[in-house]
């Protein structure tokens, strides 16, 4: 007889099926949802062969697992019980202990054997757990799946002990096999029927696998896949483009939004009346993408066009209905917007800075205009560093001119309606009422950079106004016990200390961090809230700042792991100086002496710290206690390259440095192979110690060796 033929691998189908979720939260639900179904079916040992993959529409998430078996495997595992002493009689035969061994263990007893264990021989008795079905399985956790899901805020539809989700269930689908699993999700029970497009499609579609499901959702008005949705997008678009001889002010953040706001995409052309193109093109752009979803349009020469394109959720627009509403729609906030102008530019700009009196900045930090009078303090004290070191575009006036006016524009009618353009706003009206192109660049650009693919501002006015301002918020906040958490930044902290680093590096510029802190803190002592920032605080937030360069060096710049910890131990106050450090370290560590070396100096650091010497203590070495001449040959090497890297170092030459400093490695190599250094002679085990942390503190200023990788002799 045959035995039976093997089941080939089966596929799930699921889907939760809702009210509208925010596009906004679609693409982290799809990948949220792929690894709860991934971790839970590998707790259950199914995952070995099945791939996961997860898609969403406004009102559904739905997931395709392929490559499950209908059973988990069974499982055989040994269980031991008493030692062969007490299992067998002195003649060899069971005892009762074995007898009731293989009672309970429900086998004969002659199928009982024994295993060699660390304490001897023992009865043993293999057992098999039978594999439980995987439509069982999947009825347990795919609820467990969905609950798992993380969102900003979800609700209840049922009544306050009911489920919860971000919008209400209203339909689930879960089908393995072909056939309905009995699975309850939400309050639901799932079936094998889905539902299409609202105005499209049936609201009773009976699907039998994936591939069954996409193609009839297709024919009802949802395409289910977001890349297809959002390919569908960008032939329309460009389409139109051609046909109309402009070019797409290019949005790709757009782009992933109107894909998860619609099941069903398609691209209409719409028009405006020209004579708005006399307001500033980003307030035009602005409207178009942040309040209404459309993509504004470019002409040849860079130009806005009189044209917009939206994305509406079907599959045409016969009668032009849907254009003339958003016509409408556009031609009304438009005018708004017209209206804020030409309101707005009946006061100076200057004139709103006693309003900001009125905008709490946060309670325990004061108002907007206090933040304005401490950034002034700062953004000043950068200039005239930056004047004094030899940068003569550094303009002390114009900088605190632009501090002075850089929140002007947060308590204008302009940004009360439109907040995305705060910043814009007080550049384009700093230009418009007759400010330098220093000053409007500076105000336009102080928020930026937003994050690490953002720009810098634009000028070192404007670079000094965003670093004084970024300051004054970590320093400020730190100061007063606002620190960021794993989920929670609200004064967005670790972005603000991350545009800190990135202007000091694309800009080159020579900044203490840890002075500019004491200026941010005296700025803080001066005006409200006329607090202090003791130097355990100082020591914090230069802690907080110099992790978000760590993470710039690592991430952005490519530089490994250890040789950030290697220039960041030997000091990182000026990043500027960090950065040639780092350079050069990447260099030199590719030279045949730099890893041995850097190994030795591991060593040294380990052999200092178990003997409780510190590299930066007293490190006086007496030559005349010297009994090897290792020793003497290690201390002179040490002296003639100590002659060589202090000028190189002070000229920035830090490749050469380290260059000499490598060439150390045949004396350090030679006094370990025949000097102890743990003599029984204190004072000569003293001196020998005091050579090693005169050798470490002295070489470890550029990079501290011992955090380079590499295994100890």
């Amino acid at each position: 007889m045959k035995p039976p033929a093997k089941k080939s691998p089966a596929e799930l189908l699921f889907e939760i099926g809702c009210e509208e979720i925010p596009a906004g939260m679609l693409p982290k639900a799809e990948e949220d949802l792929r690894v709860n179904i991934e971790k839970l079916l590998a707790a259950e040992d199914l995952s070995k062969e099945a791939t996961v993959e997860t898609f969403s529409t406004p009102r559904r998430l739905t997931a395709w697992v392929r490559g499950l078996p209908y059973k988990q495997a069974d499982v055989e595992f040994e269980v031991t019980g008493p030692p062969k002493t007490v299992a067998y009689d002195a003649v060899g035969a069971p005892t009762r202990a074995a007898l009731s061994f293989a009672e309970k263990q429900r086998i004969h007893v002659s199928s009982l054997y024994l295993v060699q264990t660390p304490k001897g021989e023992y009865l043993a008795a293999k057992q098999v757990k039978a594999g439980r079905a995987t439509e069982q399985i999947l009825t347990a956790i795919l609820p467990r799946a969905v609950h798992d899901l993380t969102w900003p805020r979800s609700m209840t539809w049922t009544g306050l002990s009911g489920p919860r989700f971000i919008r209400p269930i209203r339909w689930v689908v879960a089908v393995f096999g072909g056939k309905p699993l009995k699975v309850e999700v939400g309050g639901m029970a799932a079936g094998n029927s889905t539902r299409g497009h609202r105005f499209l499609g049936s609201p009773a579609i009976r699907v039998s696998n994936f591939q069954d499901y996409e193609k009839k959702l297709q024919t009802n008005g949802v395409i289910i896949r977001p890349s297809r949705r959002q390919e569908k997008i960008g032939k329309e678009l460009e389409g139109f483009a051609k046909r109309g001889g402009y070019r797409i002010h290019e949005d790709s953040g757009l782009r992933t939004l109107v894909t998860h706001l619609n099941e069903y995409p398609t691209v209409i052309q719409g028009d405006f009346d020209p004579a708005f193109l006399n307001l500033p093109d980003e307030i035009l752009v602005t409207v178009m993408r942040d309040h209404q979803k459309y993509f504004a349009v470019e002409k040849k020469n860079g130009e806005l066009a009189a044209q917009f394109l939206a994305v509406i959720n079907t599959d045409k627009d016969a009668k032009g209905i849907i254009r003339a509403g958003h016509e409408r729609v556009l031609r009304a906030r438009f005018a708004d917007a017209r209206f804020f102008w030409q309101s707005d530019q009946k006061c100076r700009l200057a004139d709103y800075l006693s309003k900001l009196e009125r905008v709490i900045y946060e309670s325990r930090l004061g108002s907007y205009r206090d933040k304005v009078e401490r950034v002034r303090d700062v953004a000043r004290w950068l200039s005239e560093q930056w004047f004094n070191l030899g940068m003569h575009q550094a303009h002390v006036a114009e900088t605190d001119r632009a501090a002075e006016l850089a929140k002007c524009d947060l308590v204008t009618e302009m940004v009360r309606e439109f907040p995305e353009l705060q910043g814009i706003v007080g550049g384009l009206y700093s230009r418009a009422q007759g400010e330098s192109e220093e000053i409007a660049d500076a105000v336009y650009d102080h928020y930026r950079p937003v994050g690490l693919d953002d720009p810098i501002p634009r000028n070192l006015t404007g670079c000094a106004v965003a670093f004084a301002d970024k300051l004054d918020s970590v320093v400020g906040c730190l100061a007063v016990g606002i620190v960021p958490t794993g989920s929670s930044d609200p004064y967005a902290l670790r972005r603000a200390a991350l545009g800190i680093v990135k202007i000091i590096l694309e800009k080159k510029l020579p900044v203490s961090l840890s002075l500019a802190i004491g200026a941010a803190g005296k700025a803080l002592l001066a005006h409200k809230p006329k607090r202090g920032v003791t130097p355990d605080q100082e020591s914090k937030i230069l802690d907080f700042i110099l992790d978000r360069a760590r993470f710039v060096f690592r991430e952005k710049e490519q530089f490994a792991y250890d040789e950030v910890a290697a220039v960041f131990r030997a000091g990182a106050d000026d990043l500027v100086d960090t950065q040639k450090r780092l350079l050069a370290l990447r260099t030199i560590r590719k030279s045949r002496n730099f890893e041995p070396l850097a190994v030795s100096f591991k060593r040294i650091r380990k052999i200092l710290e178990k003997a409780g010497v510190a590299a930066e203590g007293d490190r006086r070495v007496n030559a005349e206690l010297f009994e090897s001449p290792a020793e003497r040959e290690l201390h002179s090497a040490a002296q003639a390259a100590a002659s060589k890297v202090q000028p190189l170092k002070r000229g920035g030459k830090y490749q050469e440095a380290l260059e000499a400093i490598a060439s150390l490695r045949p004396v350090v190599d030679k006094f370990f192979d025949c000097v102890m250094v743990m003599a029984e002679k204190e004072e000569v085990r003293k001196n020998r110690l005091a050579l090693l942390a005169q050798l470490l503190g002295e070489f470890t200023t550029i990079a501290d060796f011992s955090e380079i990788g590499g295994e100890e002799r």
